[in-house]
């Protein structure tokens, strides 16, 4: 189906609009086509096997919609519904009442599409919300102990530059008062240096030595 035809009616266009939010991409080969099949791939990867591929789901004039290659066959996407109840009888003459679950079939492909559409945005991609944009998967313990050491880590470090920080603050707190006291120690020195040398000097009156204070 080619983005003309999307085009062509009000639901197509909201289809096709929800389509190019989500980054799927319409694959439906021509021949494809022509059986009334739509083929759409999404831009998450499966992650069950050793070469993942794109996940696909396809639409299907029968009333099915399937996933393509997420398991070893193709299954439906369509919701389950309790089939008529049958009755067989045992040998004892009562009847036994059996009932089977089957596939709810969706006729009309406008109606396919917007199912599609629901159901990819619900199981795909919302529920795998964690995978990154290159399609690979990464589980959702791991992302959440990813998430949860990432914190620690951000928490151990946070905590060990501050005390780095305190340690710098009370080291220069330490810087500045030996400073102080080598100042001091400086200044006081000098001062009795000083008043030793006041001590030296004396003087000779009448053949008497006088210190000069």
């Amino acid at each position: 189906m080619n983005k003309e035809e999307y085009n062509s009616d009000t639901r197509y266009e909201k289809v096709f609009h929800n389509m190019e939010l989500l980054g799927i991409v319409d694959i439906t080969t021509n021949r494809q086509h022509r059986n009334g099949t739509v083929v759409w791939r999404l831009p998450i990867k499966n992650h069950n096997n050793r070469n993942p591929s794109y996940i696909e789901v396809a639409s299907f004039s029968t009333g099915y919609v399937r996933n393509q290659n997420s398991g070893y066959s193709n299954y439906q996407l369509n919701k389950r519904c309790e089939g008529e109840p049958e009755y067989f009888e045992l040998p004892n003459g009562d009847y036994r009442k059996f009932t089977t679950r089957s596939c709810k079939l969706i006729p009309i492909e406008i109606d396919r599409l917007e199912y599609l559409i629901s159901y990819c945005l619900k199981n795909y991609f919302i529920k795998r919300a964690n995978q990154v944009v290159e399609g690979k998967y990464v589980s959702q313990w791991y992302h959440d102990w990813s998430l949860e050491r990432a914190n620690e880590t951000y928490s151990e470090n946070t905590g060990a530059m501050a005390r780095i920080n305190d340690l710098e603050e009370k080291l220069d707190a330490m810087t500045e008062d030996r400073d102080l006291h080598v100042d001091t120690i400086i200044k006081l020195e000098e001062k009795l240096a000083a008043t030793k040398v006041r001590q030296d000097v004396s003087v000779i009156v009448n053949g008497h030595r006088y210190k000069v204070l």
